[in-house]
């Protein structure tokens, strides 16, 4: 009698799949971590191909960590995570110390908590909002796996992601940021034509961070369909086979349909072993099943009744199964039941996971025998199991929440399926799982629908949320409208209340205009209401509101009541979201060093109560404060730009530990806002250009504002002024959909520049009037910023006084200016003005003050553009040494800037056009040259600075060069103006820059010896 070998006993079509994978297994032994993905159509061999990786895996001491994601984990939150952790600790129990046991323990108490050690206490710990919830629950998730690849590398493989629930993808993502320095090789499958949203959006993250390795698979060949066959048949390649045409045109080179037909074939005769080798009927002969469900019903024929049966049930109940469900359901004792399941196993549709758990060998095999089932029959089979595990769960009924909303609503229970579905979708909310959520929830709608009930607001609002956290306006929209209106039907003004503030909220990224109205009501409704803290969050929302449409002062009013409510509750998260808002106020008010306070108190608070979705937001507006563009018209905070740039990079890092995408565009871009001022532009325009990516994604419109005026900004200051004229008008058009007052000053501000550098003077006026009547104050930052534009026109027009009034006029008026404090982007516009006046020394005097300000914050693309008004100024004066080192400085930095600049079309444009404002070059001698490259300094000024780097005293540098105290004293204030400096640390710090101190040590040495 001659068997067949299936399944096929040699993986084939995969030699180069598998190397690449051990290759990842060996990086993952040597503590390089990463994340591979298998992805291919159903039955393509993934799970195949991974039973060969394990295999490779375990021979070289990794620990083994699997679990599955089922048809029906899209609605229930860790799924594939549970499933690994009960398949873990049921094999190996262990006893975890305290601190990684209680997150975990919390989290999944009635999932794996009986599987721990005998003796093991699981303490209880205070309930944190669901977001610090999840927050640590990955990080104790990740400790977990990482400390256990510390001990001996970890294999962690998740298998059929399509159908993973949103909240594992977060948790993966997570996970994969932390695994790279930690023997852990983190492998996925998936089935590439079955992507959902979530699915995709996680790995669009992978991809775009670089941290997964992807292996599509393939359909077999013909040859190697054959080679299978042969494999299966246990035939020598020299041995005839006439199968593998006909078997390849069926399968069309698919593993696994090509051995559910061949065991489907051989049961029907269709294929024999007739003398000495395997033969079949001709292709037109064969009665071979048009699918695997075919396949499979070929299969079940052959089964005993009630092995039938207990195979409906089990298709019924899921992808895998659990023995006592099915004990409780067939009521058979163990033997009989043990009897059937292995028949079932017998027949290959049935495999045994562990004591307890069984699974159909493939989810096609269980589809197939659920899809042959009669609509009534499977009504009647959920209704039966939805009451087991009702019973059966009763100790712990909100692990099986999502189960049991599947079954009863499957059955018609429509009772059953609305309670079970409202509870699923909130819990599913609370671990935010917004897909699993709306899922739900739309059950329980459904359900509350045949029952000829209105379902509540609350269950809508839900819904609402969810759909909102997705970006999925319309359905968000509609659902909070609907809340609204059954709010007002049954007289509930609580859900009234959060129905207005909800729809508020959500068109606060489309319409300000809608935004306005809602939260007009909110606030009338909670202060009818009478409760301090829902008042304070409308005072909030209203407040948010007159900020964005240019009313600073009503929204400070606004936010400075809702502080003292929050203040008298006692409600720190209330006060910490409170000072945020005040602190943007401030910011877009034109007062940043109010703002620096405000963020402070923020950013404590939100560290104090681990909330760091308020925090990222928060570090990343602090990091602004520090001087950007916006900002440029205003005195900066007293932040170091090294401190904004820590504040930047911390925001970015925090938003993406917490997978908020909506956070992490926001932080990108302002990242950007950052770096451009200083001339970081290839950063500057990675970051902007990622944070507009995934503004777009999620369509946040006010985000895609920001991050096209980023990017417009910062092709303006590189001269790529077509680039800019585009992106600054994407964001003008954004600006007006959004009905932000505030972003359509602050982009027409930028836009005029782009048309008067194009010459285009009437058009550059068109905008400026458009978005600012003339007539109007210059409070804001967005409305300073439509002034400054004007003054630049008003110079361009030849008008120097008018641009000499509005600058003063905007001088005057700027918060925290003191006599010390210089803006130099006003202070230059002065200066230009002061010198088309013909008011040389007041124009030069102004002139250096803005060039020593812009030096010292770091505003190298202002500082060059200021040297060049200095060099036209010196010019004039026929000063020509002085303008010849003004326009070389220029030089000099717009080489710098260039250098960072990585697109090489752009970088020659801006080197081309910057150049092309600076006289031609012309040949200097070899102390001129040295004197230029050295900032203007002279051979002895030179040489106090590198003794200066020294450490020496100025009685020293005297004693040193033989001069008095006082000439030394001359020479280090010269150093001072030319340089801009304020300090003998920066002029030291100068000098080892330029190799000055190194040079004349090495020139003492010269002159020591002998």
């Amino acid at each position: 009698m001659h068997t067949l070998a299936l399944p096929c006993p040699t993986l084939i079509g995969r030699t180069d799949d598998l190397a690449t994978l051990h290759l990842l297994v060996d990086r993952a032994g040597k503590g390089q971590g990463g994340v591979a993905l298998v992805s291919g159509e159903a039955g393509i061999g993934k799970s195949r191909l991974l039973a060969g990786v394990k295999t490779y895996a375990a021979s070289h001491g990794f620990l083994l960590l699997q679990g599955s994601c089922f048809p029906t984990d899209h609605a229930i939150p860790y799924a594939p995570l549970l499933d690994l952790l009960r398949s873990h600790f049921s094999s190996q129990p262990i006893a975890l110390p305290p601190p990684e046991v209680e997150p975990i323990a919390q989290a999944f108490l009635s999932d794996v908590g009986h599987v721990l050690a005998d003796g093991t206490s699981l303490p209880m710990f205070t309930s944190l909002d669901p977001e610090q919830e999840k927050r640590h629950l990955f990080t104790a998730l990740a400790h977990f796996f990482t400390s256990e690849a510390n001990k001996h590398p970890v294999l962690l493989i998740i298998e059929d992601m399509h159908w993973s629930d949103d909240t594992s993808l977060e948790f993966l993502h997570y996970l994969a940021r932390h695994c790279l320095a930690h023997p852990l090789l983190i492998l996925l499958t998936y089935r590439s034509d079955e992507v959902r949203p979530s699915l995709r959006h996680f790995l669009a993250h992978l991809d775009r961070e670089r941290l997964a390795q992807e292996i599509s698979l393939l359909h077999l060949t013909g040859r190697e369909v054959e080679a299978m066959l042969r494999a299966i048949f246990a035939l020598p390649p020299s041995a005839r086979l006439e199968l593998p045409e006909p078997i390849y045109t069926l399968t069309e080179g698919n593993p696994f349909f090509l051995e559910e037909l061949l065991k489907s074939l051989i049961s029907t005769g269709d294929i024999f072993y007739e003398n000495g080798r395997w033969q079949g009927k001709p292709l037109g002969e064969l009665r071979i099943p048009r699918s695997v469900q075919d396949a499979v019903q070929q299969r079940t024929d052959c089964l005993h009744e009630r092995a039938r049966h207990v195979l409906s049930l089990a298709a019924v109940a899921g992808r895998r199964f659990d023995f006592t469900l099915l004990q409780q359901l067939t009521h058979h004792d163990e033997q009989e039941l043990l009897s059937v399941l292995k028949e079932l196993i017998a027949a290959q549709l049935v495999v045994e996971e562990s004591e307890e758990r069984f699974a159909f060998r493939h989810a096609l095999t269980r589809q197939a025998v659920y899809a042959d089932l009669l609509v009534r029959e499977r009504k009647g089979l959920h209704r039966a199991i939805a009451e087991t595990l009702e019973r059966l769960a009763a100790p712990a009924l909100d692990t099986y929440l999502a189960d049991l909303a599947y079954h009863f609503y499957e059955a018609g229970a429509w009772e059953k399926a609305l309670e079970y579905g409202q509870r699923a979708g909130e819990r599913a909310q609370a671990m935010y799982a917004p897909y699993a959520a709306i899922e739900q929830l739309t059950r329980a709608l459904d359900a509350a629908h045949h029952l000829g009930r209105i379902a509540t607001p609350k269950i809508s609002l839900a819904r609402g949320q969810a759909y909102e956290t997705l970006g999925e306006f319309e359905q968000a929209r509609a659902d909070y409208e609907r809340a609204l209106e059954i709010a007002r039907s049954v007289h509930d003004p609580a859900a009234e209340w959060q129905s207005l503030s909800a729809l508020g909220f959500l068109w606060a990224g489309r319409d300000y205009s809608q935004t306005g109205t809602y939260y007009r009501q909110a606030l009338e409704l909670a202060r009818r209401l009478g409760d301090p803290l829902t008042l304070a969050h409308s005072l909030n929302r209203l407040g948010n509101w007159h900020l964005n449409i240019e009313q600073p002062g009503e929204a400070l009013g606004y936010h400075q009541e809702a502080l003292t409510l929050f203040q008298q509750a006692h409600d720190a998260p209330g006060v910490a979201q409170t000072c945020d808002l005040l602190g943007m106020a401030s910011l877009l008010g034109g007062d940043l060093v109010q703002g620096e306070a405000y963020y402070q108190q923020a950013v404590a608070l939100f560290q104090e109560l681990d909330d760091r979705q308020g925090l990222a937001s928060s570090l990343a507006t602090l990091a602004k404060l520090g001087g950007i563009y916006q900002s440029e018209t205003s005195v900066p905070a007293s932040i170091s730009f090294a401190e904004c740039l820590r504040l930047g990079e911390q925001a970015i890092k925090t938003a993406r530990e917490i997978g908020s995408r909506s956070a992490e565009a926001y932080t990108l871009v302002s990242l950007g806002q950052l770096l451009g001022p200083r001339g970081e532009y290839a950063r500057a325009l990675e970051v902007a250009q990622a944070g507009l990516s995934l503004s777009e994604q999620i369509e946040h419109r006010q985000f895609m504002t920001f991050g096209h005026w980023e990017l417009g900004v910062l092709y303006l200051e590189l001269l790529a002024l077509p680039e800019a004229q585009q992106q600054l008008e994407q964001a003008l058009a954004l600006a007006h959909e959004v009905g932000s007052q505030y972003w359509i000053r602050l982009v027409s501000g930028f836009l005029a520049l782009a048309y008067l550098l194009q010459q285009d003077l009437t058009q550059a006026e068109s905008i400026l009037n458009a978005a600012l009547p003339p007539d109007a104050p210059s409070q804001t930052s967005g409305q300073r910023l439509v002034w400054a534009a004007r003054a630049d026109l008003a110079l361009a027009r030849s008008d120097p006084g008018l641009t000499l009034d509005i600058t003063d006029r905007l001088i005057a008026s700027a918060a925290n200016l003191s006599g010390e404090r210089v803006i130099p982007r006003l202070w230059k516009l002065r200066g230009e003005a002061l010198a088309a006046l013909s008011l040389a020394a007041e124009a030069e005097t102004t002139l250096q003050a803005a060039q020593a300000a812009a030096r010292a914050q770091g505003l190298r693309p202002l500082l060059w553009r200021i040297c060049v008004s200095l060099g036209k100024l010196y010019q004039t004066q026929k000063r020509q040494g002085e303008a010849e080192q003004a326009f070389l400085t220029a030089r000099m930095l717009i080489e710098e800037l260039a250098a960072n600049v990585a697109d090489e079309r752009l970088r020659k444009h801006f080197l081309s056009q910057a150049t092309a404002m600076l006289p031609p070059k012309r040949s200097l001698s070899p102390d001129r040259i040295a004197k230029q490259v050295h900032g203007g300094l002279t051979a002895r000024e030179r040489e106090v600075a590198a003794l200066i780097a020294q450490g020496k005293s100025n009685r020293a540098i005297a004693d040193e060069l033989v001069v008095g105290v006082s000439t030394v004293e001359a020479h280090i204030s010269h150093i001072f103006t030319k340089l801009g400096f304020a300090s003998r640390a920066q002029i030291a710090a100068w000098a080892v820059d330029k190799g000055l101190a190194l040079a004349r040590q090495d020139g003492e040495e010269t002159r020591q010896q002998p």
